[in-house]
């Protein structure tokens, strides 16, 4: 692993570099990833010190928001399609800023038409009468992808 210093940035150098991300890119999928090759997951050949070739996919990044910036470290918002790998992003915005970069923490809010703030916690749940959980619960033709069948 190396490390590199954090060059003097602006907010609007950070701004300028994440809007180049935004739109229709091919993204090379990471070695640690869950995506199999001849039925083994990558992450499985990564660890054994494998590195094989990987098929770029296709990605939207439709939203690259900057909520917090302070150097060293930064908080972004990213809106973006199935399939993208935000940490790959995140090191590649630190490559494109002459850096480096990583993720310290990850969190999806949203997926789908499911929303975190739809969301509730073990102990709200758990106060809840049976007949409050049962209008919450959402019928399996709902959440499940119509081509699993």
């Amino acid at each position: 692993m190396e490390t590199r210093p954090v060059p003097p940035l602006t907010e609007a150098e950070v701004r300028a570099a994440m809007l180049t991300f935004l739109g229709d890119q091919y993204q090379t999928p990471p070695m640690f990833s869950a995506i199999k090759v001849g039925g083994v997951p990558l992450y499985k050949m990564a660890r054994k010190g494998e590195e094989i070739v990987r098929e770029p996919r296709f990605i939207r990044v439709s939203a690259y928001d900057l909520l917090r910036f302070a150097p060293p470290l930064l908080d972004f918002r990213m809106r973006c399609s199935k399939g993208t790998y935000v940490r790959t992003l995140a090191h590649d915005l630190g490559q494109k800023l002459g850096c480096g970069a990583h993720l310290s923490a990850l969190r999806r809010t949203a997926t789908d038409r499911f929303r975190i703030e739809a969301a509730l916690t073990l102990d709200q749940l758990e106060q809840l009468p049976v007949a409050d959980i049962e209008k919450r619960l959402l019928p399996v033709y709902d959440v499940v992808p119509s081509f699993v069948g």
